[in-house]
């Protein structure tokens, strides 16, 4: 019994090591980019403004979009307004 509770605990030691992936769409930044070589390709998403990627993408071979993942700020006094009551 207690051979087994080793291997219990040593497998769940060995997994718990383990790193942990990284997020790769982060939903704090509205804006990604995608850069190719030729091993494949690697996403970024750590940019305020496609202004900002553009700028990064220059010269390589690479694309910016928006993050589908971003949060979506909203600004006050955007939107339906409230309903009106009768008086």
């Amino acid at each position: 019994m207690r051979t087994i509770m080793n291997a219990i605990l040593l497998a769940g030691g060995w997994f718990a090591a383990a790193p942990a992936a990284a997020q790769t769409y982060d939903p704090r930044y509205p804006v990604c980019i995608e850069v190719y070589t030729i091993d494949g390709s690697t996403i970024d998403c750590s940019f305020t403004s496609m202004a900002q990627c553009t700028a990064t993408a220059s010269g390589q071979a690479a694309q910016c979009y928006a993050n589908p993942y971003a949060r979506q700020s909203r600004q006050p006094g955007l939107g339906p307004s409230p309903p009106r009551r009768n008086q």
